[in-house]
């Protein structure tokens, strides 16, 4: 037996007749007889228990509770009018909501110029950006709180179980040093001149820490040597401790164009030493993807894609540069070789 005891239908012909002031009127403007129209008003009447209808006239004329239930008839009506504008405006892209994820530096530097974008592109689409560590945005986009997500650090095997991992980009990784600095002036430095410099870094437990130290180390450079002036809990922290003087620092270039671009900050080369991370594009294939999260797939991440790195891509290009997959694409390839 349904909750309610009248149907959307049934309102429609109570809103009808009280328009047109008859049963027939109703009816011929419905485009049903008029047998079906009292038939359904008297199954309205007995479902409610009450008369809606004063039928001592020759004009329908709605009785107090016809009155109550046309007034909130008209608003339930109206609402799904509304529901069916808006489903059709979700798949048009001129209206719904847009969550996107990110870890901390792509979510600081890269996310807001890819969703400045798309706003350009469908303004009437709400776009929330939600900036947390890699795994508490993994597992939100496992469990539908976000709809995708660019992230750079180790996602479990937990987790990554539930999720498509895609690589996306190359995150490049710099030596910055104040342009007071005695090598600002040089464009590539020695191996052997890290040894001599103060460094200002991310605590050890960063994932950009791990990859920097996974990169020299494979350059044959002793991480333990080096000379860590500060730890700092942030990339802007870092930025305004080098740019004062306080030490040289590795960070993303993605983080330092405003910078470099204001002649505050130079970055160096290091001999045979390129450190490159791997961001990955995360989404739940198991959930529904809304036209907005689609759009933002199909049309923002490809212009902001490496070339020949994946399924983004808007060309294939080589690369000679040499990388370091992040945490999350290696648990991705594990997790492929195990299905194979």
């Amino acid at each position: 037996m349904s909750d309610l005891p009248f149907t959307l239908d049934q309102l429609r012909i109570l809103k009808a007749i009280a328009a047109e002031g008859s049963f027939k009127r109703a009816a011929d403007s419905l485009f049903v007889s008029q047998p079906a129209i009292s038939l359904q008003v008297q199954n309205l009447e007995r479902q409610l228990d009450v008369p809606l209808f004063d039928r001592a006239g020759r004009r329908a004329q709605l009785t107090e509770a016809g009155h109550l239930l046309l007034s909130y008839g008209e608003k339930v009506l109206s609402l799904c009018q509304e529901t069916r504008l808006a489903i059709e405006d979700l798949q048009n892209l001129k209206g719904g909501t847009l969550v996107v994820g990110a870890s901390q530096t792509t979510g600081t530097y890269l996310l807001p110029r890819m969703i400045g974008l798309f706003r350009q592109k469908y303004p009437n689409v709400a776009v929330q950006l939600n900036v947390h560590s890699t795994r508490r945005t993994a597992w939100s986009v496992v469990n539908g709180q976000i709809d995708l997500a660019i992230v750079g650090g180790e996602i479990s095997v937990e987790l990554a179980q539930s999720l498509e991992i895609v690589p996306y980009a190359r995150d490049e990784l710099a030596l910055i040093v104040p342009i007071s600095h005695p090598f600002a002036q040089q464009e590539i430095i020695a191996q052997e001149d890290l040894y001599h410099l103060q460094f200002i870094s991310l605590d050890t437990q960063s994932t950009i820490r791990r990859v920097i130290d996974q990169v020299l180390t494979r350059a044959g450079i002793d991480t333990t040597r080096l000379k860590i002036e500060m730890e700092l809990s942030s990339i802007e922290a870092i930025k305004n401790a080098v740019q004062s003087g306080l030490g040289v620092a590795f960070v993303s270039t993605s983080a330092i164009e405003k910078e470099l671009s204001m002649g505050v900050l130079q970055t160096l080369k290091v001999d045979r030493v390129i450190i490159t991370r791997i961001l990955s594009a995360i989404s739940n294939p198991h959930r529904y993807q809304s036209k907005a999260a689609e759009a933002f797939v199909k049309e923002i991440l490809p212009q902001f894609s490496t070339p020949g790195l994946g399924k983004y891509d808007l060309d294939y290009q080589s690369s000679e540069a040499v990388e370091v997959l992040s945490d999350s694409s290696r648990v991705q390839s594990e997790l492929s070789e195990k299905k194979v």
